[in-house]
């Protein structure tokens, strides 16, 4: 078993709040919350190792969360059946404090794609760990479906909080996947949505051949892996996501670590951790291992002295001058970063790695 599988899970429970919360990453100031997204890749990490009890603490947290803002989903609802637009402040945020207030940064926060993950990993918890779910997880999924299926034709944030006014691929793929995974838990009652998304996908997302980054676009990015894996809009050997994945790291792996798209500025745009281990997730499932292998080194070789895994690593910078902006602004790259770790742990399973 290797060094760095012992230290991802060491890095995870140190930084898990009594509450459940998962903090992004502790030595990042901007990161000191637990973000709907992050939390949810986590949890299933720790749900593929066995630690039930860590992610079922995770899943406490984001369920009493969203059970404290049911005024916030009713107006959400009330809203949609006036034909009326929410406005994105009014939505349930995408991040919280570790207690589960609201973050007060003047960042996005309207985003849906960690609510359909939460639901996604909610399914995967049950699949995993055999145990019933509990009835306020139960009642709390209940409202997060009902206020995706309301919302998501909506723009909102993608899953790096930006573009708020476009509608993303990855965000649909998740609501997809998150409804899918609620199935049996909410007795289908999602089920027809779902098919509504996945046919949504398929008839207005593609251009030549691969999935956009998001309507309208001729752009791919890097979270578009997520419509193969984890969310199973499609599989992993579809015809459009193999020319997605073509794309991807034609356009968006320079050498072998993986950016997040073709025009990222932040910190300079380099070379991602978390999405070069998804990547080389979607070539385990699709039973390339010598390339999952590939991608399973070169994140092994990003850890520092430490044993942690920064989010990117300034490797191939797509805009240089914005890497100096950045640091001046915020200071160091996240190190560690929760999320990349779980990706780590989740490649690592997928490998059979001993």
């Amino acid at each position: 078993m290797s060094d760095l599988f012992t230290r991802s899970i060491e890095v995870i429970k140190e930084n898990q709040h009594s509450s459940g919360a998962y903090l992004a990453s502790p030595n990042f100031s901007t990161y000191r919350y637990c973000w709907y997204r992050d939390g949810s890749f986590i949890a299933y990490a720790m749900n593929l190792i066995g630690e039930h009890e860590n992610a079922a603490r995770f899943h406490d947290w984001a369920s009493s969360n969203v059970l404290s803002r049911v005024d916030i989903i009713q107006r959400a609802l009330n809203k949609k059946l006036r034909n009326e637009i929410l406005p994105s402040e009014e939505g349930l945020h995408t991040r919280y404090t570790l207690e589960g207030l609201d973050a007060e940064q003047d960042w996005p926060n309207f985003q849906l794609d960690g609510f359909g993950t939460w639901l996604w990993s909610l399914g995967e918890y049950q699949k995993l760990s055999g145990a019933t779910l509990k009835p306020i997880w139960v009642e709390a999924a209940q409202w997060t479906a009902k206020y995706l299926a309301a919302l998501w034709r909506q723009p909102c944030s993608d899953c790096w909080e930006e573009f708020p006014e476009q509608i993303h691929l990855n965000t649909l793929g998740s609501i997809y996947g998150g409804f899918q995974g609620v199935s049996e838990i909410l007795s289908g009652e999602f089920d027809n949505e779902a098919g509504k998304i996945h046919d949504y996908i398929l008839s207005n997302g593609i251009h030549n051949g691969y999935f956009m980054k998001y309507l309208g676009s001729k752009e791919v990015d890097a979270s578009l892996i997520g419509l193969a894996v984890p969310y199973s809009v499609v599989s992993a050997d579809h015809i459009n996501m193999k020319n997605t994945i073509e794309k991807i790291e034609q356009d968006l792996q320079k050498q072998a670590g993986v950016h997040r798209y073709g025009k990222d500025t932040y910190y300079g745009g380099g070379e991602w951790i978390l999405l070069t281990a998804w990547l080389g997730w979607y070539w385990a499932k699709l039973g390339n291992k010598e390339r999952a292998l590939e991608l399973y080194d070169w994140v092994v070789s990003q850890a520092d002295g430490n044993g942690d895994l920064p989010e990117q690593v300034p490797n191939n910078l797509i805009k240089q001058d914005y890497y100096e902006v950045w640091r001046k602004r915020w200071g160091e790259i996240a190190n560690p970063l929760l999320w990349s770790h779980a990706n780590f742990l989740i490649l690592h399973h997928n490998l059979n790695l001993k």
